[in-house]
C-alpha cells in the first residue's frame, strides 16, 4: 500500500532547521544557537496549502461567485479558507549534517540514516553567513559552500556503501542475467528506493532504452549514477533562512547565479515564528503566507469591527512589528515559509485527490440535506500515481469493485491522476458491494 509522502528538514547545525519545523507546524521543537541542538529526528504534521476542489467552476453546480461548494466545504483534517486549502503533510527534521558526515564525523551516521525515509528534502541554509561549515558562530562565511557539500555528503554515503561490495554485484548481476534494474534495485533499496526511481535515474544518465550493460561500466560511470540517483531519489529545495539580515543579500545574489531558481525559496522562520505566536496571542491579525499583518491600530483606523478582539501593544513591540514589515514583509511578500513547504511539494510532484462518498453530491454520504459538508479529505500522492494506486492508498488491501469521478463516469484502474483528472471520486470495494452497506465508498468522516 502507497505510504504517505515524507519532506524532511536537512542543513547544517545552527542553520534555522528547527525554527523552520516551528514555523510549519504547532509543534514546539528544541531550538538554540549551538550545534547539535536537533539529536533525536522530531517528526511533525506541517500544512501543504493548495487549491481545494471546493472552488472549481467546472464542478456541477459550482457556477456562482463565490462558487457554492466553499460555503459547504469543511475538512476532517486542516482547513479550508476561501477555497485555499491546507492538507497535513508529515515532516521529519533530522540532526544537523557536518562535513565528513559520511565517515561517521558529528552526528553523520544519524543524519544519513534518518534520510532514507525522506522522500524530499527542504535544505535550510543560513544564508546571514554567521555560522561557519560546522554551525559554530562566525561572521563573513560563504554559504553558497553548504549547499555543495551537503549533496556531496549524501552522494559520497551511498557511493561508499555501494563500491564496497561492487565486484559482488557485478558477479553476481552476470551470473543471474539480471537486468540494471533490479540489480541496482537490490542495493538501493535500502535508501527507500523503488525499482521506479532507479529506472528514472538510468535514463536520466543514459537516456530512454540506451543503458550500457552494468558489468561494463567503469569507476567514472558508477559515480555519475549515484549522483543521478541521489538527485532523482531526493529531489531538494534550497531554503535561504535569515534573509532579515543585513549580509543576507550578497550572499543571496552569489547563490542565485549558481542555482536553478525554481529550487531556492527566501525565507525568515523566525518571523514567521514571531507573527505566529503575536497572532495566537492577540496582538495582531494575521494571514500565514501573506503580508498582510495588522494591529490594533491599523483596525480601528480601517474601521474594522475585529479592532476591539486585539490588544494594546508597547511601543517596543510596535516598533519591531514595523522592522518586521519593512525588512521581509514588503520587501518580499511574506516570510517565505509556506511557500518552502509549497515548492517542496513542486519538486515531488504531489498531487491531491479529494476521496468522496457521493460522486454527485461530493457530500461524505452521512445525510445532512443540501448543507451537508463536501469533500472532508484529501490525501497527497506523487506525481505519475493511477487511479488504483490512489485505491489502494485510501482503501487498503480490500478488493476493488470500481471507482467513479465526476458525473458517475467510471474510470480504470491504470488511468492517472493529476490535478482536475480522476482526483476527485469514489471508491467502491467489493467488500461493501458484498454486504450492501446503505453508502457505497469508503467511510471518511
Amino acid at each position: 500500500m502507497p505510504r504517505d509522502p515524507l519532506i524532511a528538514l536537512v542543513g547544517k547545525p545552527s542553520s534555522g532547521k528547527s525554527t523552520t519545523l516551528n514555523s510549519l507546524t504547532d509543534t514546539t521543537a528544541k531550538v538554540g544557537n549551538f550545534p547539535f541542538t536537533t539529536i533525536d529526528p522530531n517528526r511533525a504534521v506541517g500544512y501543504l496549502h493548495i487549491p481545494c476542489a471546493c472552488s472549481r467552476p467546472s464542478l456541477p453546480g459550482n457556477d456562482g461567485s463565490p462558487p457554492p461548494l466553499q460555503a459547504k466545504c469543511k475538512p476532517n483534517y486542516g482547513s479550508c479558507v476561501n477555497g485555499s486549502r491546507s492538507v497535513p503533510i508529515e515532516l521529519l527534521d533530522v540532526a544537523g549534517l557536518v562535513p565528513g558526515a559520511h565517515l561517521g564525523k558529528g552526528l553523520g551516521n544519524k543524519f544519513l540514516d534518518d534520510l532514507r525515509h525522506a522522500d524530499a528534502l527542504i535544505h535550510v541554509v543560513d544564508v546571514s553567513g554567521t555560522t561557519d561549515a560546522e554551525g559554530k558562530a562566525t561572521r563573513g562565511y560563504d554559504p553558497s559552500q553548504d549547499i555543495a557539500w551537503l549533496r556531496d555528503e549524501i552522494v559520497r554515503w551511498v557511493h561508499g556503501n555501494l563500491m564496497a561490495k561492487w565486484g559482488g554485484v557485478r558477479r553476481q548481476h552476470t551470473a543471474i542475467k539480471a537486468t540494471s534494474v533490479e540489480t541496482l534495485q537490490g542495493q538501493f533499496s535500502g535508501y527507500g528506493s523503488t525499482s521506479a526511481v532507479v529506472a528514472r535515474t538510468l535514463d536520466k544518465l543514459f537516456g530512454p532504452g540506451k543503458q550500457p550493460n552494468l558489468q561494463d561500466w567503469s569507476d567514472e560511470v558508477v559515480q555519475q549514477m549515484v549522483e543521478t540517483f541521489v538527485d532523482v531519489k531526493f529531489p531538494t529545495v534550497i531554503a535561504l533562512n535569515k534573509i532579515d539580515h543585513p549580509d543576507a543579500d550578497k550572499n543571496v545574489s552569489k547563490i542565485a547565479r549558481a542555482e536553478p531558481a525554481e529550487r531556492l525559496v527566501l525565507c525568515s522562520a523566525i518571523s514567521e515564528v514571531f507573527l505566529r505566536r503575536l497572532a495566537k496571542q492577540g496582538f495582531v491579525k494575521y494571514t500565514p503566507g501573506t503580508e498582510f499583518v495588522d494591529t490594533r491600530e491599523d483596525l480601528i483606523a480601517s474601521g474594522d469591527a475585529d479592532a476591539e478582539s486585539l490588544k494594546e501593544m508597547d511601543e517596543k513591540l510596535k516598533t519591531r512589528i514595523e522592522n518586521l514589515k519593512d525588512m521581509v514583509l514588503y520587501r518580499f511578500g511574506s516570510t517565505g515559509v509556506n511557500q518552502v513547504l509549497t515548492r517542496a511539494a513542486e519538486v515531488l510532484g504531489l498531487v491531491p485527490v479529494f476521496p468522496v462518498r457521493n460522486i454527485h453530491s461530493f457530500g461524505s454520504g452521512d445525510g445532512g440535506g443540501a448543507q451537508a459538508a463536501v469533500f472532508r479529505d484529501c490525501v497527497l500522492v506523487k506525481k505519475g500515481s493511477t487511479v488504483g494506486d490512489v485505491y489502494r492508498k485510501v482503501m487498503g488491501d480490500a478488493p476493488m469493485a470500481y471507482v467513479e469521478t465526476v458525473g458517475g463516469v467510471r474510470v480504470a484502474e491504470d488511468d492517472e491522476v493529476g490535478v482536475g483528472k480522476n482526483d476527485v471520486s469514489i471508491f467502491v470495494s467489493f467488500l461493501h458491494v458484498r454486504i450492501a452497506t446503505p453508502y457505497s465508498g469508503v467511510n471518511f468522516c
